[in-house]
């Protein structure tokens, strides 16, 4: 029987909370189908980690985490330390060391779930946002001069390469010919951005003639927020730049319900690498501690870390169980207009599981 090696990271804030939820709703899953075991590896990295050493995570953390099959990440941010810090110093960290250099972040209107789009029929949003997850707005690139100065500069430099670009493309339209629709809108902004843009469009069109089976479509960013919420049934699977992905992906969530609910693959395509998986609402102090958390994210997130591996099946058990939970209006928490905590939530789908 196979066992795989999962390093849970929960990181900071509910994050804590999270990750316990989703680790026992894996185990619980194991032990019921009894094909796979799971052997889960914690590391306490996170602002806790940063007062106690002055670093988000050991130097040596990505060899620590090398030899696993997959990460369960919980999110970075903590309110005593700059964000930009523990962005930098823990999950972009681990990102860009990995080569995780595409971010997926599916998004569905589930069962039970009161969307904000009230004229949109659940099967009109099932969307797929691939990010491009290791260069663009996010690089790094840039700096700081003249400090406290009156003539103090700061840039951030958008770096593309043909070859970041060409890769995320490939993946893109590929996953598009998975789905059922074989349709992908390229997200743009070359009308202003009239270098790497441009060249990410022609990328674009030399990636397609690769693919003639599916269809697509070019959207400025700024149309395609519209787009989203005037017509949702029009898109199926998008590809965007690192910093219009992370901003519309955000959209997405809140179209479908709640940013509680989303999850996110930062995936190593070609294997190299344990490829990395989390919901996407971040640490949330504000609840934190309050067992209040809304887990959804982080188990649908086990179904992406499942579908990786290689278990279908045991994908499918687990999203057929999140299904039925949130059908259940009694179990939504807050984010939800509920009144379910996290652990009502995670002991539902545990039970969901062993029934199966």
């Amino acid at each position: 029987m196979k066992t795989y090696r999962i390093a849970t990271i929960p990181g900071d804030g509910i994050g804590k909370e999270v990750i316990p939820a989703g680790q026992q709703v894996l185990q619980t899953l194991a032990d019921r189908l009894g094909t796979f075991a799971m052997a889960f590896e914690n590391f306490g990295w996170g602002g806790d980690w940063y007062r106690a050493h002055g670093q988000m995570m050991p130097a040596d953390g990505l060899e620590a985490l090398r030899g696993q099959d997959a990460i369960l990440f919980g999110s970075a941010g903590d309110p005593q330390i700059p964000d930009h810090i523990t962005l930098w110093g823990l999950r972009l960290k681990i990102c860009q060391g990995f080569d995780q250099y595409a971010n997926v972040r599916p998004t569905r209107i589930l069962p039970g779930i009161d969307a904000p789009l009230k004229r949109c029929k659940p099967e009109d949003l099932d969307w797929v946002i691939v990010r491009e997850n290791s260069e663009g707005e996010y690089a790094g690139v840039g700096g700081r001069a003249h400090q406290g100065h009156p003539i103090e500069v700061a840039t951030d430099v958008s770096m593309m390469t043909r070859a970041g670009v060409e890769r995320i493309m490939r993946f893109a339209f590929g996953l598009a010919r998975s789905r059922p629709r074989k349709l992908l809108t390229v997200v743009t902004k070359s009308n202003a951005q009239r270098h790497a843009m441009v060249m990410w469009d022609e990328i674009a069109v030399q990636v397609a003639a690769e693919f003639p089976d599916v269809r697509w479509d070019k959207e400025l960013v700024d149309a395609m927020t519209a787009r989203m919420v005037n017509r949702p049934a029009s898109i199926d699977t998008v590809v965007a730049t690192n910093l219009h992905a992370d901003i519309l992906s955000d959209l997405a969530a809140a179209l479908a319900g709640s940013l509680g609910i989303a999850p996110t693959g930062n995936i190593d395509p070609e294997r190299r690498y344990p490829s990395m998986f989390e919901p996407i609402h971040g640490s949330a102090f504000d609840i934190m501690g309050k067992g209040l958390a809304n887990p959804v994210g982080t188990f649908w997130s086990c179904v992406m870390l499942l579908e990786h591996l290689g278990e279908p099946r045991a994908a499918a058990a687990l999203m057929a169980a999140i299904e039925a939970v949130t059908a259940d209006a009694t179990l939504h928490t807050g984010d939800l207009g509920g009144t379910a905590t996290t652990a009502q939530v995670t002991a539902a789908v545990c039970r969901r599981l062993q029934q199966a």
